[in-house]
């Protein structure tokens, strides 16, 4: 009986070293917070880097030749001696002149209805798709193919406009995954304090577990066990609802019809990523909580 006894008291002991219960205390929600905040971070920072590969895919290789002449007869006949010369041309795979009215629709939200008025010069555009391989030295061949021809043309490849755009969508990405790790450390600040408080206020019954022959570790797995299933309860919730926001915000991607906005999007291994993020936390905030009260009973000694 004596035996049975000890057994019931250290039960109870164990029960209580940390609070039970689900989502009990605000350890949980801490944890679902941030982990709701490392998920947002960890897409913006995926769904940006995405972005900035599709773009330099589609305008790899891509370039714009702008037939400059005041004189519309004379603008038409170079055009068409460019787009001859450049479908000849080994480095372009296709060429392609843009439609005036098209063209005259695109600028009409900067110019208004005088983009339509004749009397305007609007240069002709050629639309160019390289070979493939570097682009540098085929736009460096065609511009002097185009020099040979008139002083007149104009090259310019598609990449040398978006390239501040690309730089600035990767230093935003890179911050974004710069917070993911902020907050993983901020996530095992907060175990560590969890844990410690939890090791103060419960120096009694810590005792009463070593005289009953617990070890350190025994009682070290009290507190990771407890604390683990706090951080898997608060990152489950606070990965349900990032999720659900991440959602949300794609659809609204979608339907504002940007292609830029569009490109925006989460590959399969990025959502693995996400999904791996709760499980990374959940590990964490269990070897934090078994090393600081390891620790803190090392020293107790």
């Amino acid at each position: 009986m004596s035996g049975r006894a000890e057994r019931k008291a250290a039960a109870a002991a164990r029960h209580r070293l940390l609070p039970g219960g689900r989502l009990a205390g605000p350890m949980p929600w801490i944890i679902a917070i941030m982990m709701f905040v490392t998920v947002l971070a960890a897409a913006a920072g995926l769904g940006l880097g995405a972005a900035v590969q599709s773009m330099r895919a589609d305008l790899a290789g891509r370039a714009s030749v702008q037939v400059v002449e005041a004189d519309a007869q004379a603008r038409a006949a170079l055009a068409a001696r460019t787009l001859q010369a450049l479908r000849a041309a080994p480095d372009v795979r296709a060429a392609d002149p843009v439609d005036p009215v098209v063209l005259a629709d695109q600028l009409r939200p900067w110019l208004g209805e005088e983009a339509l008025n004749g009397d305007l010069p609007v240069p002709a555009l050629i639309d160019l798709l390289l070979t493939p391989g570097e682009a540098g030295p085929k736009i460096d061949r065609l511009r002097r193919l185009l020099a040979d021809l008139s002083p007149k043309l104009r090259i310019e490849p598609h990449a040398a406009f978006l390239t501040p755009l690309a730089g600035l969508l990767s230093a935003l990405g890179w911050l974004a995954l710069g917070a993911v790790l902020l907050m993983m450390l901020a996530t095992a600040a907060v175990v560590v304090l969890a844990a410690r408080g939890a090791h103060d206020s419960h120096r009694g019954t810590i005792d009463v577990l070593h005289l009953m022959g617990s070890t350190d570790v025994q009682i070290a797995r009290l507190f990771q066990r407890r604390i683990g299933l706090d951080a898997l309860m608060g990152g489950a919730l606070g990965f349900a609802f990032a999720i659900l926001v991440i959602l949300l915000i794609g659809l609204r991607l979608a339907a504002t019809g940007s292609d830029l906005l569009a490109a925006i999007a989460l590959p399969m291994r990025d959502w693995l990523v996400l999904v791996a993020l709760p499980v990374a936390g959940v590990l964490l905030a269990t070897l934090t909580a078994r090393w600081t009260v390891l620790r803190a009973l090392g020293r107790s000694l």
